[in-house]
């Protein structure tokens, strides 16, 4: 008895069609490690939207991340933004979907988006990539 293979009870796509596959794919996310290395060297070319609620974005959030809670994002808030902005929205992590909702509303909006996987919990937890908190003024 042949037991068969799971990874291969699927057959591989033709390989033109996985490289448009990948590449699209990165038309609509980044990672931390490619933002925090733009963030590195100068690159201000986008914008980085940290989406969740201004409680957890003051409690720590990725350098350079302007807060922008996904039920605040319209027309109105975004119109201090040239059409010609890049944005990269991030959540909490990969069980969280406030980014994939925030970028369909900012691309609804006619700017462009990228969602940064693994969220804030990549960034700071696995990443340690430095993060701006607020000071507790009860803990001092």
């Amino acid at each position: 008895m042949t037991i068969q293979s799971n990874v291969l009870a699927y057959p591989a796509a033709k390989s033109d069609q996985a490289n448009q596959f990948f590449n699209n794919k990165l038309g609509y996310e980044t990672d931390c490690s490619d933002v925090y290395a733009d963030i590195k060297n100068g690159h201000d070319d986008f914008v980085l939207l940290d989406v969740r609620s201004t409680e957890a974005f003051n409690k720590s959030h990725a350098v350079t991340a302007l807060s922008m809670p996904n039920n605040e994002i319209n027309e109105m808030a975004l119109s201090v933004f040239s059409k010609k902005t890049v944005f990269v929205v991030y959540c909490w992590g990969p069980g969280c979907n406030g980014a994939t909702k925030a970028a369909m509303k900012i691309s609804a909006l006619g700017y462009a988006v990228k969602e940064m996987i693994g969220g804030i919990h990549y960034w700071e937890d696995f990443e340690r990539y430095p993060v701006n908190r607020r000071v507790d003024e009860s803990q001092r």
